[in-house]
């Protein structure tokens, strides 16, 4: 890597760290703020201090991954530090899929008993979801730590191998557990969202053949919910696909692909957070005061 190309993908890794651990940042601080003021956390609320939280980790640990491809932070160190990556994503993608569906539940009009049970009962089994996504997040890695780590890290080693000239075929289990583990997340993900898509591009539909006056219809609440659904499948989904194609070491270490995927693996926890700030007028309204006191502290 040429010291130009150094010196812009080092600005570019500091950039989208700072931005994801900032965006995250808000989201914590402000439902902190106002679980000490109302003494109580909406379900929405938590799941979202969840999520942040997550990335928060998230965001550090590409931060370092990206270190590791600068030569700036040795292999070893990351590779220790592997499990809990493997952790934090796996309980990052269970906690955005129970986003998925609470918005689901909460915005589509679906006319379907299960679905009318989802809807009044989905604030109150917020809890228990991140719950149970903390357990089986703790379970599968234990079964890592204790069958599978022993591989893993023997591949990792070679991986990061600064002498390593080819792609080394890695061990077909790990590689098929990792996949087992994250396709249910996806598929409930998948069917919460594209339902969401579907009841609110309908409604859109709706609202377009019913409006009247100088109101442009691309303005409706509907159609900003829908980009941002639209935005959060895009990113969830190139998120999943780039940590395959991590696991499976398919681009050569330190090559332009490799680098883009790192980048697109960073993105995600940044980006989908600040369209959740966009879409969010409390957490707007705390990103405002943010910027309004670090003028007045000038």
């Amino acid at each position: 890597m040429s010291e130009a190309h150094f010196i812009i993908f080092l600005l570019c890794t500091v950039t989208q760290s700072m931005t994801g651990v900032f965006a995250n940042g808000i989201i914590v601080v402000a439902n902190g703020i106002a679980l000490v003021r109302q003494r109580r956390l909406a379900s929405l609320d938590l799941l979202l201090s969840c999520l942040a939280m997550t990335r928060i980790c998230m965001q550090v640990l590409i931060f370092g991954a990206h270190l590791v491809t600068l030569s700036l932070l040795k292999p070893s160190v990351f590779i220790e530090t592997f499990l809990v990556l493997i952790f934090i994503n796996k309980l990052g993608l269970w906690f955005a899929t129970w986003l998925g569906v609470f918005y689901c539940a909460k915005i589509s009009t679906i006319p379907h008993s299960i679905f009318f049970w989802l809807k009044t009962r989905i604030s109150k089994l917020v809890p228990w979801l991140i719950l149970g996504s903390l357990l089986h997040a703790s379970i599968t890695c234990g079964i890592h730590s204790k069958y599978m780590w022993p591989f893993s890290k023997e591949e990792l080693m070679t991986f990061f191998s600064e002498n390593r000239t080819k792609i080394k075929d890695m061990h077909s289990v790990p590689f098929y557990l990792f996949i087992t583990e994250h396709i249910l997340p996806l598929l409930i993900f998948l069917v919460a969202v594209l339902l969401l898509i579907f009841s609110l591009g309908r409604h859109t539909q709706q609202m377009k053949g019913i409006a009247v006056g100088t109101r442009e219809p691309c303005r409706s609440p509907h159609v900003s919910a829908l980009l941002s659904v639209l935005s959060f499948l895009i990113l969830y989904f190139s998120h999943y696909a780039v940590s395959i194609l991590f696991f499976a070491q398919i681009f050569q270490f330190g090559s332009h692909p490799f680098l883009f995927c790192l980048m697109v693996a960073g993105a995600y926890p940044a980006g989908h957070s600040i369209i959740l700030i966009l879409g969010n007028a409390k957490l707007k309204q705390s990103v405002k005061m943010f910027f309004l006191h670090g003028r007045c502290c000038q």
